[in-house]
C-alpha cells in the first residue's frame, strides 16, 4: 500500500510582482504527478488553472489573471495531495496607461484603443491619432501623489482624449516644474497644430486653381461665339466647328492629362502590388525567415510558419506562389538534413535527442528518426567503451600518456544519471558512489586495471540510463505531441516499437556483454575464450591485484548494478553483471587467502622469542590475528547483495577454499618447524625476555645470552600447546561466522598436522635432554671398577645418581623457565627414559651380592621416590622390574639400614629436590 504524497508546498515565484497576465513560473515541492493530478492553482485569489503548465514535480508554469487583491498567496491543489501552503507571495501591479505615440516594452495595437468617453473600443484613423505630448515641450512628471490629486480634481482625468479632461490636473502632473515662458512656447504650438488642419482643406483647392480657369476660359468663349453667329446658315457649319472645337478640346486634355493618367496606373498598379505584397508577405518572406532562425536555432518558429504555409498554399495553382512555395520546401528539407545530422551527433543530451526527433516529425522527416538515433547512441556506447580500454592499456604500456579525449570527457558533456551515487549517489549508497570523490593522487597509486574499471562503469552507469529513457519514451509515443494531429505518429512508433523490441533488447545485452568481457579482460583474463583475449585483454599481467583492489572493483560494479537495476532494465539483461560479480568474488577469495599464506610465512621474519608468562611469544596471537584481518577483509566480498548468490554454492569453489584455508595452516605449521629446529647460526640472536615479576622463574637464561636449539624446541612446543587449545579452535570459529564450507574438515586437518609436529620436535627435545642423563648411568654405576658381587657396605647414594638426578632438575629448570605447563610432559618422559635404561641395567646384572643388592636397591629407591610425582605406568613398570631383578632383603637389619640411607639422602638433597616438590603443587593447583 502506497503511502500518502504530503501536500504541495511553494516555496518560489518568479517574478514575484506584475500586471495582469505576466508569465510567471511556480517553484516547490509535491507540485503533482503528472498535468492531469493538477487541479486547482490560485494567485491572489484568482484562479489560473486554465493557463497553467505542468512542468515537473517541482515546477509550473502559467499566467497571472485579473485579481482582485493587490497581493496573495501562490495556492496549488493536486489529488494526490490536497490543498497546499505557500511560502512567498505574488504582488499584483496595476498596468500604466501607455500613450498611443508613448514607448513601451510591449506591443500596442495603434488601430484599436481604449475610447474612456464611450467605454468601448475603438477604432480610429491614423490622420486622427494625437500626440502624446499636445504642448510640444519636455514633460516633467511631477512628485505628487495620485490620489491627492484624484482627490483634488473629484471625477476629472489628465486624459487629454478623456471626456472629463482637466487641463489643471495634466499641467499639475506632467508640467509641475515648468517655466512660464516654456508655458508660452507651449501655447504657441498649440496654435500652430489648429492652423495645420485648417490649411490642408486650402491647399487641395489651390493647387487645382489652374485647371479651373481654364475650363472656365474655354466655356465662355464658345458661349460668345454662338451669339455673334445667330442665323440658321451658319448652324450646321458652327455645329461642325464646335464639334471639332470640341474633339480638340478632347484632344489637347487627353495630351494634357496622358502623363497623369499614366501615373495614376502605374500608381494603381504599384498600390495593387503593395496591397498583394503587404497581404501574402508572409509566404514571400518565409525563405529568408526561415534561413534567419535556423541560425538562431528558433526550429519551433520554423515548423509553425512551414506549417501555416503548407495549408495555405501548399495546393495552390498560382505560379508566384509556387515559385516561393518551392524555395520553402527546399530550405524545409535542408533543415530536415540538418536536425538529422545534430540527431545522430554525439555525445548529446537526452533532452536535445527528444526536441530533434520532435522537429523531424513535425517536418514528415522520410523514415523512423527515432529509431536511427537509438541506433546511433548504442554504437557511441559501443565505440566509448572499446576507446576507454585502449587508452588505459597504451598508458599501461608506456606508449604515451592518457588521451583525454571529448569521447571520454564524460564530466563536461553529458549530464550525470540521477542514480548515480549509483550513484550517484548510488551514492550516491557507496559514499561513493560510484567514487568521484577520490583525488588524482589515489589514481596514481591505484592499479592501471582498477582505474580503468572504475571509469568503464562510470561511462556506461552515466550513459546508459538516457539510452534506456530514450527506449522507453520511443515505446510509449512520448516523444511526438500528445495532440489530435500526432495520434497517428504515436500509434505508428508504439507499433514499430513493438516490432523492435527484440532487436532493442540485443543492444543492450551487446552493451552489458562489452562491459563485462571487457572487466574480465583486466581482471580475469583466462576467463575469456581464446578469440576474445585481443579484442577484450591486452593488458600487461605483472603481477595478479591484491584481495584488497579486487574488493573494491567488486564495490565499484555492484553499485553499477543496482543503478542499472533501478533502470527497471529486466534481470535477464543483467545476469551476466551477476554472474560476473560471483567470479569476482570467487577470485578475490582465492587471491586474499593465498595472499595470506605468504603474509603467514613471512611470520617466521618477525618471531622475536620473547616469551611471556605462559610460555609463548607473539607468533600464535600474529598468526590469529592475520586470519581474522584476511576474513574481516572478505566480509563484504562474502556477504550477498540482493539478487546475488552464495559464493559457495559451487562445490569446486567450497573445495578450491577449503585447500587454501587448510595450506594457511600448513604454512604456518611449516614456520614453527622451520623456526624450532633452524641451525643456531641460521637464527637472528635474539635475547629470551621473562617476566621478572614471577617469583617462579629461575632466571637461568639470561639476558645476555641467545637462544640454544633447546629452548626453542621448548618455545615450540608451548606455542604448539596453545594453537591446538586455543588458536586453532578461534579460528575455526571464524571460518563458521564468515559462512566457509567444510570447517571441521580444515580444523581436523590441521590439528593432525600440527601434532604431528608437536610429537615430532618433543621427540626432539626428548633426545636432547634424555639420552646423555641416560647415558651418563652406566658409566657411573661401573666407575672405579665397581662389581656388584663384591662391594663394601652401603653408605649412602652413589654420586652418579646425583649427578643424573642434578641432570633432570637441570631439564625441570630449563622447561619451568619456558613453560610451567610442559613440566609433567617433558619430566615424565625423562623419568621414564632413565627408569627403563636403569632397569635395564639391573636386569643385565647376573648375580648380587648381599651388599650389592641393598645398594643398587637403595639408588632404585631414592630415584623412584624422588621423582615419584612424574611416574607413569611405564616408568612404574620400569622400576618395578628393576627392583624384581635384585635379590629380596631378607633382615629387617637391611631394610632399617635401607631407610636410614634414605632418609639421609632425602635429607642431605633436601634443596635440589625442592623444585620437584614445588611443581607438585604447582600442578595438583592446576
Amino acid at each position: 500500500m502506497s503511502r500518502a504524497r504530503q501536500p504541495p508546498l511553494v516555496t518560489g515565484i518568479s517574478p514575484n510582482e506584475g500586471i495582469s497576465w505576466t508569465k510567471v513560473t511556480i517553484r516547490g515541492e509535491n507540485l503533482g504527478t503528472g498535468p492531469t493530478d493538477l487541479i486547482g492553482l490560485t494567485i491572489c485569489g484568482h484562479n489560473c488553472l486554465l493557463t497553467a503548465e505542468w512542468m515537473s514535480a517541482s515546477k509550473i508554469v502559467c499566467r497571472v489573471g485579473q485579481a482582485k487583491n493587490d497581493k496573495g498567496d501562490i495556492i496549488v491543489t493536486t489529488k494526490s495531495g490536497g490543498k497546499g501552503t505557500s511560502t512567498v507571495s505574488f504582488k499584483l501591479l496595476k498596468p500604466e496607461k501607455i500613450g498611443i505615440l508613448d514607448q513601451s516594452a510591449v506591443w500596442v495595437d495603434e488601430m484599436n484603443y481604449y475610447d474612456m468617453r464611450t467605454d468601448r473600443n475603438k477604432g480610429i484613423p491614423p490622420l486622427s491619432l494625437r500626440p502624446a505630448n499636445p504642448l510640444g515641450i519636455e514633460i516633467d512628471k511631477g512628485r505628487f501623489p495620485q490620489k491627492d490629486l484624484e482627490a483634488l480634481f473629484p471625477g476629472m482625468s489628465a486624459d487629454f482624449t478623456s471626456e472629463n479632461f482637466s487641463a489643471a490636473w495634466y499641467l499639475i502632473e506632467n508640467h509641475s516644474t515648468t517655466s512660464f515662458d516654456q508655458l508660452k512656447t507651449a501655447v504657441v504650438n498649440l496654435k500652430k497644430q489648429a492652423n495645420k488642419k485648417n490649411e490642408g482643406s486650402l491647399a487641395y483647392v489651390k493647387g487645382g486653381l489652374s485647371t479651373f480657369f481654364e475650363a472656365q476660359d474655354a466655356l465662355s468663349a464658345i458661349h460668345q461665339k454662338l451669339e455673334a453667329d445667330g442665323t440658321e446658315k451658319v448652324e450646321g457649319s458652327m455645329t461642325q466647328k464646335l464639334e471639332n472645337v470640341l474633339n480638340r478640346a478632347s484632344n489637347t486634355a487627353d495630351t494634357l492629362f496622358q502623363e497623369v493618367l499614366g501615373r495614376k496606373d502605374k500608381a494603381d498598379s504599384t498600390r495593387n502590388a503593395l496591397n498583394v505584397l503587404q497581404r501574402f508577405k508572409f509566404l514571400f518572406n518565409l525563405p529568408l525567415n526561415i534561413e534567419r532562425n535556423i541560425q538562431k536555432g528558433d526550429y519551433d518558429v520554423v515548423i509553425n510558419d512551414y506549417e501555416k504555409a503548407k495549408s495555405l498554399f501548399g495546393k495552390t495553382e498560382v505560379q508566384v506562389f509556387k515559385k516561393y512555395y518551392a524555395e520553402v520546401e527546399t530550405r524545409i528539407e535542408a533543415l530536415r538534413e540538418l536536425l538529422l545530422d545534430k540527431l545522430l551527433e554525439t555525445p548529446s543530451t537526452l533532452h536535445d535527442q527528444k526536441r530533434y526527433i520532435r522537429y523531424l516529425s513535425d517536418l514528415h522527416a522520410p523514415g523512423d528518426p527515432a529509431w536511427q538515433c537509438i541506433g546511433a547512441q548504442h554504437q557511441w556506447i559501443l565505440q566509448l567503451m572499446h576507446n576507454c580500454k585502449e587508452s588505459y592499456v597504451k598508458e599501461q604500456k608506456g606508449s604515451n600518456a592518457l588521451l583525454h579525449s571529448p569521447m571520454l570527457d564524460l564530466d563536461s558533456d553529458v549530464r550525470p544519471s540521477p542514480i548515480g551515487h549509483l550513484s550517484q549517489t548510488a551514492s550516491l549508497k557507496r559514499g561513493g558512489s560510484f567514487q568521484s570523490g577520490r583525488d588524482d593522487a589515489w589514481r596514481y597509486k591505484a592499479p592501471q586495471q582498477v582505474v580503468f574499471v572504475e571509469k568503464l562503469t562510470k561511462l556506461v552507469v552515466s550513459q546508459l540510463p538516457n539510452f534506456w529513457k530514450l527506449w522507453i519514451s520511443y515505446v510509449n509515443g512520448s516523444l511526438f505531441s500528445e495532440t489530435a494531429e500526432r495520434s497517428g505518429q504515436m500509434e505508428r512508433s508504439k507499433k514499430n516499437a513493438r516490432q523492435r523490441q527484440n532487436d532493442f533488447k540485443k543492444m543492450i545485452q551487446e552493451v552489458m556483454h562489452s562491459l563485462v568481457k571487457l572487466i574480465r579482460g583486466a581482471l580475469l583474463p583466462f576467463s575469456l575464450r581464446e578469440g576474445e583475449s585481443r579484442q577484450y585483454g591486452g593488458w600487461e599481467m605483472k603481477s595478479e591485484l591484491s584481495g584488497q583492489w579486487l574488493t573494491h572493483v567488486i564495490q565499484t560494479v555492484r553499485l553499477s548494478s543496482e543503478s542499472l537495476t533501478a533502470l527497471e532494465i529486466p534481470n535477464d539483461m543483467l545476469q551476466i553483471i551477476q554472474d560476473l560479480i560471483l567470479d569476482l568474488r570467487v577470485r578475490c577469495i582465492i587471491v586474499t587467502l593465498q595472499h595470506t599464506a605468504e603474509d603467514i610465512k613471512r611470520l617466521a621474519e618477525k618471531e622475536d622469542w620473547v616469551v611471556d608468562n605462559e610460555g609463548l611469544t607473539s607468533l600464535p596471537s600474529q598468526f590469529e590475528q592475520c586470519i581474522i584481518h584476511s576474513l574481516q577483509s572478505l566480509k563484504t566480498v562474502l556477504d550477498c547483495k540482493p539478487g546475488e548468490a552464495s559464493v559457495f554454492q559451487q562445490q569446486k569453489t567450497q573445495e578450491d577454499v577449503c585447500q587454501l584455508s587448510i595450506g594457511i595452516m600448513q604454512v604456518f605449521i611449516d614456520c614453527l618447524e622451520q623456526l624450532s629446529t633452524k641451525p643456531d647460526g641460521d637464527i637472528d640472536t635474539a635475547h629470551l625476555s621473562v617476566d621478572v615479576s614471577s617469583p617462579d622463574l629461575f632466571g637461568s637464561i639470561h639476558e645476555d645470552s641467545s637462544l640454544s636449539s633447546e629452548q626453542r624446541l621448548l618455545i615450540a612446543l608451548s606455542n604448539c600447546r596453545y594453537l591446538e587449545r586455543h588458536t586453532f579452535l578461534n579460528i575455526a570459529e571464524h571460518f563458521e561466522k564468515h559462512g566457509f564450507q567444510g570447517v571441521e574438515k580444515i580444523t581436523q586437518v590441521s590439528m593432525e598436522s600440527l601434532k604431528e609436529l608437536d610429537q615430532r620436535l618433543f621427540e626432539m627435545y626428548i633426545e636432547f635432554k634424555a639420552d646423555p642423563i641416560v647415558g651418563s648411568l652406566e658409566p657411573g654405576i661401573y666407575a672405579g671398577y665397581f662389581d656388584w658381587k663384591d662391594c663394601l657396605v652401603p653408605a649412602g647414594v652413589r654420586n652418579y645418581l646425583k649427578e643424573a638426578l642434578v641432570n633432570i632438575i637441570a631439564v625441570h629448570a630449563e622447561v619451568f623457565t619456558i613453560s610451567k605447563d610442559l613440566v609433567p610432559r617433558v619430566m615424565s618422559r625423562v623419568v621414564e627414559a632413565v627408569s627403563e635404561e636403569l632397569s635395564r641395567l639391573m636386569q643385565c646384572v647376573s648375580s648380587f651380592s648381599k651388599n650389592g643388592a641393598l645398594q643398587a636397591r637403595l639408588e632404585i629407591c631414592a630415584l623412584r621416590d624422588t621423582v615419584a610425582i612424574y611416574l607413569t605406568p611405564e616408568s612404574n613398570s620400569s622400576f618395578k622390574q628393576a627392583l624384581e631383578a635384585l635379590p629380596q632383603l631378607s633382615s629387617g637389619t637391611d631394610k632399617k639400614l635401607l631407610e636410614e640411607l634414605l632418609n639421609k639422602f632425602k635429607s642431605s638433597m633436601h634443596l635440589q629436590l625442592t623444585c620437584f616438590q614445588a611443581s607438585s603443587s604447582a600442578m595438583m593447583k592446576t
